[in-house]
């Protein structure tokens, strides 16, 4: 086999990881049946019309275009002239791969709804009863702790020395639009500085030789690069806002988790570099689901309960809030990275980390997987 060690977390077998996580996770999720309660029916009624409205609003550049196309063609001949068809291909080129609009407008609606974190918590309570159902003939002593029961106890606030004022829809809301639109300006100055003369046809590869060299180090950064001068801008440009975006799918579905685990921004910055791999394959496989139209925001929901189960194979079991400090410096190396790696897709759950003293929660031990219930 052929050794990958020189691109750290981001070598391929943890991408693979992730993305089979990605249909372990979906999986585990569509079997809770607290998704076919009557709330999360509406939720799913409300994504599918989401979905469809965002449809809608993709759909007015183009369509503005074309109309500027036809009054046109009322005054000018076009039919021998291919510039129309040039400038429509590019309208939607530009809102989907360099903007990723879709992608945006999905993101936002988190922020306007509590639906996507109680989603997330369902479905954490919901895999570690699985968890207690699928093991309930072994020693209670040799199974892991519990994540559900302690990090619900967690202040979305942090702790009482870090405590911030709550912060309204609009605060969150505006907070996530400065990130994306640093991140699309930054596309769009890239993307356009790629039509200069002369230095045009390197901007792209020189702008995929930061980002990996950042990633993985200056060796794949380098082939990385020198393969990139000779690949078509528009696969090019595809590639590095799928790279970009599955990043910031990651960011945004973890937001559940780290709302109350409050790790300082160095303490993130290491955790994720820790688990990068992982991560991307999880996200990248889910970023190129939620393509699919109408049903974007839809998958979406899913893919934040399949981060529910991600959790519990790449983190330890949280602690009581008390205790919070030291885990999360602990928490930070993934001490089960390359066992956990190398692990059959059918043995995951063999090397679950025990915490001293809180295996199992009263709740989980013994209780029955609830048979589904449309109430």
């Amino acid at each position: 086999m052929s050794d990958f060690s020189f691109l750290g977390s981001f070598e391929p077998n943890a991408i693979l990881r992730g993305a089979q996580l990605t249909l372990v996770g979906a999986n585990r999720a569509l079997q809770n049946p607290a998704i076919f309660t009557n709330t999360h029916y509406r939720q799913a009624a409300y994504a599918v019309a989401a979905g469809i409205v965002i449809r809608l609003i993709l759909l007015i550049p183009t369509w503005s275009v074309r109309a500027l196309i036809v009054i046109a063609g009322l005054f000018t001949d076009l039919s021998q002239v291919t510039w129309d068809e040039k400038l429509v291909n590019g309208t939607r080129f530009l809102e989907h791969s360099v903007l990723q609009l879709p992608f945006f407008l999905m993101s936002l609606i988190r922020y306007m709804s509590p639906a996507m974190d109680q989603m997330f918590m369902d479905s954490l309570a919901w895999v570690d009863r699985t968890y207690v159902q699928k093991h309930h003939s072994e020693d209670p002593a040799a199974l892991r702790a519990m994540y559900y029961p302690n990090l619900r106890l967690y202040d979305t606030r942090g702790s009482e020395v870090e405590r911030k004022p709550r912060h309204s829809t609009s605060d969150a809301v505006t907070a996530f639009l400065k990130r994306f639109g640093k991140r699309t300006a930054t596309s769009l100055v890239v993307y356009l500085a790629s039509f200069l003369p002369y230095i045009g046809p390197l901007v792209l590869p020189a702008a995929s030789f930061y980002t990996f060299n950042k990633a993985v180090g200056w060796q794949p950064a380098v082939i990385i690069f020198g393969s990139s001068v000779f690949v078509p801008k528009r696969y090019l440009v595809r590639f590095l806002q799928s790279y970009f975006s599955s990043r910031g799918l990651m960011r945004e579905l973890l937001e559940p988790y780290f709302s109350r685990l409050h790790f300082s921004p160095q303490q993130k910055k290491m955790w994720f570099k820790e688990r990068e791999g992982v991560l991307y394959g999880f996200a990248l496989a889910f970023f190129i689901i939620l393509k699919i139209p109408l049903l974007g925001v839809l998958i979406y929901g899913i893919a934040e309960a399949s981060t529910a189960y991600l959790i519990t194979k790449i983190t330890s079991p949280p602690p009581p809030p008390a205790e919070a400090e030291l885990f999360k410096q602990r928490d930070i190396k993934w001490v089960n990275k390359h066992e956990f790696l190398s692990l059959p897709l059918d043995k995951l759950d063999k090397l679950n980390i025990k915490a001293s003293g809180r295996l199992l929660h009263p709740e989980m031990v013994g209780s029955p997987v609830p048979t589904k219930q449309f109430a």
